[in-house]
């Protein structure tokens, strides 16, 4: 099994910062993919961002990029999200996930292990 725990969330105004990371523990596998995944009331699951861990290769949804940053600390397991110019639409529980292999899918579906959440809030 695989544990993941986020952390970083928290309230902030629009226009701000903050970091999430998300420490992985447990089994261990030579190729997967990381991602964070977000959530508002009453919408579906998204995808934010991945990154696939072994070349380090990123993936963005239009709607992050150029504000988010998606990196990873191999020494520490640990895979972090740098959220730059939040916007209220950006409130939402923040998700870290793990999906095994290298494909870098945008289906929450298709990922195999979820942290318990993080609040993000971003103030008008």
């Amino acid at each position: 099994q695989v544990q993941l725990v986020e952390s970083g969330g928290g309230l902030v105004q629009a226009g701000g910062s903050l970091r999430l990371s998300c420490a992985a523990s447990g089994r261990t596998f030579s190729r997967y993919v990381m991602a964070w995944f977000r959530q508002s009331p009453g919408k579906e699951r998204e995808f934010v961002a991945a990154i696939r861990w072994s070349a380090g290769n990123t993936y963005y949804t239009d709607s992050v990029k150029g504000r988010f940053t998606i990196s990873r600390d191999n020494a520490k397991n640990t895979v972090s999200l740098q959220m730059n110019s939040l916007k209220p639409e950006d409130t939402a529980v923040y998700y870290c996930a793990l999906r095994q292999g290298l494909f870098v899918a945008v289906s929450s579906q298709q990922y195999d292990y979820w942290g318990q959440g993080t609040q993000v809030t971003v103030s008008s």
